[in-house]
């Protein structure tokens, strides 16, 4: 017998049927996102266009030799997903099918004898020419495939190249497919247990804003992950006082919306009236310090004001946090409130934090920010800034909403719209 030397059955001459065999058979694989699909489709038309008698698949995964998984075979009636259903696949050791799947190289026989207890008879059965192809993967043969054919010597020895060729790199496609897809199930887990983190994190914020008398708030609140380290709230303190508190935790995501949301329990469970502002920054401070940030390089920075309506006093301590800018609209002038600047809290359990006080008039705008306000970045890398910042801060005459929507436009549009890269939260106020 003359055995086959053409490797799609085109013919010496017909390479053209074979390079749109192959053509067809790369589109359809690339369609499929399921790896039992793709193996299904990509066996059929191997079976269509190449002349094999039978197949046998075999597995090792999590398997010690000689003991191996039979996960298809011709002489099945109903195929078996040998990702979900592992124990529906048999479990044999040993034998010829044995030797050739932890022999971990190609082999070609073209005269298969097995004994009468080969486990690997009824799968291969009268076929007397097989090649054995193994799929690596991190280089070892932990899959492979056994080709049949009835006749002997059928398989011709200048195609088993070919042969091992295109069924590794399919093995290697199927198996990349399904990393993908595992990927894809751990990601929807994990993006599961990030909108949880974040719809909890997001709880700690206010639901409404105060309505404080001669002062209106407005806010704007955004994470660049789906959690995030910001942190506002208000606390309203005796004879009509009301607590102003803006912080940032350092980092991002999921580490540090865990730390926001310390830094929420420690700030409401503080005792007291929360007053003066340095008081509540140094109890945070200490707790954070010899409890939760000794051991790690985390901190928060914050600035807490306290705002007295009857005299539109603002009495405020800075924990390392950008100070908010003051504009007072009857001078025309812009004042930075850093008088009480210290170490930002979780660094240092013992530092002592101050305590500054100023006075506002009606029309006073006040905008209280985290950096990611001031450091969005552009296409051509520069950042905001402070004076884009005070730019939409001195146009006087809006509601406190109005300053908030101006400010996070010019961010918008300096950063073309790109999602930020930090954390943005920002407190527009007008006083009355």
């Amino acid at each position: 017998m003359i055995p086959d030397t053409s490797f799609f059955d085109g013919g010496p001459d017909g390479w053209q049927q074979s390079i749109d065999h192959i053509v067809e058979t790369m589109r359809e694989m690339s369609l499929q996102d399921d790896p039992q699909a793709m193996v299904r489709a990509y066996g059929a038309r191997v079976r269509r266009h190449q002349k094999t008698d039978g197949f046998v698949s075999l597995s090792r995964r999590g398997l010690e030799s000689p003991r191996f998984r039979v996960t298809r075979s011709s002489t099945w009636d109903q195929e078996i997903d040998p990702w979900n259903e592992k124990d529906r696949l048999p479990l044999l050791e040993g034998g010829l099918m044995g030797e050739l799947l932890y022999g971990d190289v190609p082999r070609l026989i073209g005269d298969v004898r097995l004994a009468d207890d080969d486990p690997a008879r009824p799968y291969i059965g009268e076929n007397r020419s097989l090649i054995a192809i193994p799929h690596y993967d991190r280089g070892v043969g932990q899959n492979m495939v056994l080709m049949l054919r009835k006749e002997p010597h059928a398989f011709h020895p200048d195609q088993f190249p070919d042969w091992v060729w295109m069924s590794s790199l399919f093995g290697r496609a199927t198996q990349n497919l399904v990393l993908s897809a595992e990927l894809k199930r751990a990601y929807e887990v994990v993006e599961r247990e990030l909108r949880v983190v974040a719809n909890i994190q997001r709880s700690l914020l206010p639901k409404t804003l105060p309505p404080i008398p001669n002062l209106s708030i407005a806010a704007f609140y955004q994470t660049s992950q789906w959690a995030g380290g910001d942190y506002y709230d208000f606390f309203p303190l005796p004879d009509g006082k009301w607590g102003i508190l803006i912080a940032d935790v350092s980092g991002h995501g999921t580490p540090a919306a865990v730390l926001m949301a310390v830094t929420h329990s420690l700030a409401h469970g503080f005792p007291g009236p929360h007053d003066p502002p340095s008081a509540l920054l140094s109890k945070v401070n200490h707790q954070l310090s010899t409890l939760y940030t000794a051991d790690n390089e985390a901190f928060v920075t914050a600035f807490y004001g306290i705002f007295d309506p009857s005299t539109r006093r603002l009495t405020y301590s800075s924990a390392g946090h950008n100070p908010p800018r003051l504009m007072r609209c009857s001078a025309s002038t812009i004042e930075s409130l850093d008088g009480a600047q210290r170490l930002p809290l979780g660094l240092v359990a013992d530092e002592s934090y101050g305590d500054s006080t100023l006075v506002l008039n009606p029309g006073d705008q006040l905008a209280f920010y985290t950096d990611g306000i001031t450091e969005a970045i552009a296409t051509d890398g520069r950042m905001f800034g402070i004076d884009r910042l005070d730019a939409v801060l001195s146009r006087c005459g809006g509601t406190a909403q109005d300053l908030v929507d101006d400010v996070i436009d010019q961010v918008k549009a300096f950063t073309l719209g790109e999602p930020p890269a930090d954390d943005q939260t920002l407190l527009g106020m007008v006083v009355s």
